[in-house]
């Protein structure tokens, strides 16, 4: 049973919708968002198995500098001459050494969990600039239902000077706004696909509020679907 979220059937199915897009409105700012957004895609899902390999160059830096740190402390306690060291040293000069000693050691400990941290900061670095790549996505799809109100298609109001030109039919409204929640869904799907790679907190969190973002935003279009249908079915009972 596959139990993960596959990039290419998330490529292939907004590859689809962009298709649809196209044929069904081939002038609308929509079908160059969908075109975007497919080569997003393809970007994202490579960035998103990027992360789940481990980056070897990294590593390697890491295990070189921590055995040059081993080395550099193996060879400067061979400086000191340990049979010397009870007959000359007092107390003063024990404790100031015993300090220094504590806080170079202090120092590696920092200096080694940075770059024992540096890989997961690289990636986790990754998917932040990534998500807010898609949440930009999310942001454009919502402006372009924004203006799309279907209250307005079957109600002979007059327009003014500053109203949107409104020229679908209300099959072509409920086309439109049903492609803007797919395309939304679709954007919260490639932040998914993140989250199979990764287990870092920061980058979870992150993907789930782009994951939240778009479901908040296609439920608000799926609830002008609902009340277009809504709409025909009080109109059609009135003829």
């Amino acid at each position: 049973m596959q139990r993960t979220l596959q990039s290419a059937q998330v490529i292939g199915t907004l590859e689809r919708l962009h298709a649809r897009i196209s044929e069904r409105f081939p002038d609308a700012g929509l079908r160059g968002v969908a075109g975007d957004l497919v080569k997003v895609a393809h970007e994202s899902a490579a960035n998103a198995r990027r992360i789940g390999r481990p980056y070897y160059l990294i590593r390697l830096l890491v295990v070189a500098v921590l055995a040059a740190s081993v080395l550099a402390q193996v060879w400067a306690a061979g400086l000191i001459r340990w049979d010397e060291l009870p007959i000359r040293a007092d107390a003063v000069t024990l404790t100031q050494g015993l300090e220094s000693a504590v806080n170079l050691l202090i120092l590696m400990i920092a200096a080694l969990w940075f770059l024992v941290t540096l890989e997961e900061r690289v990636k986790r670095r990754q998917v932040l600039e990534d998500m807010h790549v898609l949440r930009s996505f999310a942001h454009v799809v919502d402006m372009h239902q924004l203006t799309k109100d279907p209250t307005l298609i079957l109600s002979k109001g007059n327009r003014t000077s500053h109203s949107p030109v409104r020229e679908m039919t209300r099959f072509q409204l409920t086309r439109y706004l049903d492609y803007c929640a797919e395309m939304l869904s679709l954007i919260g799907k490639l932040a998914a696909l993140y989250g199979e790679h990764t287990r870092d907190r920061e980058a979870l969190v992150a993907i789930g509020d782009v994951e939240n973002l778009a479901t908040d935003m296609g439920r608000k279009i799926w609830q002008k679907i609902t009340i277009l249908s809504q709409l025909e079915d009080e109109a059609a009972a009135k003829t």
